[in-house]
């Protein structure tokens, strides 16, 4: 199990420019991103960055959301709700009222799947199984992994184990696959 605590995220600007985000981990292979995981500060309204060939998971974590605008229709990013959408799709975000921080979830679906959701309250049991991993965002104080705390804002990335999250206590679960 890795442990990323907030203060160890590298701060960059947005590939567009348009504003910032906390990079906590990444994996790369052939020289291609495999999977990134970050947190965005969305103080603006405009444009999303372009990542294509990937598949991106967009969970607002702070703020009231965001409305995503694509060629196929509205999304709708609200508070701890994920959604999905292909990472070369232009989007145009406005924000519903004010700024936002949201966790992203960036990776190759030709060579992984990826699933996000909050945690059972109580005992969530991640088993291992072949190329699969996860990583557990802690949005609040009291998240564990196999009974190693994960700092407020942190994120613990382990490939099998028990995350216990009291009740009304705020995580985000990203388990990571084989392709479907």
């Amino acid at each position: 199990m890795r442990i990323f605590p907030p203060d160890g995220y590298v701060t960059q600007p947005w590939k567009n420019g348009g504003g910032v985000t906390h990079e906590i981990a990444r994996e790369e292979s052939d020289g291609a991103l495999l999977w990134r995981l970050s947190i965005a500060e969305v103080t603006s309204d405009g444009p999303f960055s372009s990542f294509p060939g990937l598949a991106r998971i967009l969970t607002v974590i702070e703020g009231a959301g965001l409305h995503l605008h694509t060629p196929e229709g509205r999304i709708d990013a609200l508070p701890l709700a994920p959604v999905g959408f292909c990472g070369d799709t232009p989007v145009d975000c406005k924000r519903i009222a004010g700024a936002v921080h949201d966790f992203n979830v960036i990776y190759n679906p030709a060579r992984l799947s990826a699933r996000v959701g909050r945690p059972a309250t109580g005992i969530t049991d991640c088993l291992q199984g072949p190329g699969r991993f996860y990583a557990c965002l802690a949005l609040s104080t009291g998240v564990s992994v196999d009974g190693v705390t994960v700092p407020r804002c942190g994120l613990a990335e382990f490939d099998h184990g028990r995350v216990q999250c009291p009740a009304g206590v705020a995580a985000l679960l990203v388990r990571f696959a084989p392709p479907l």
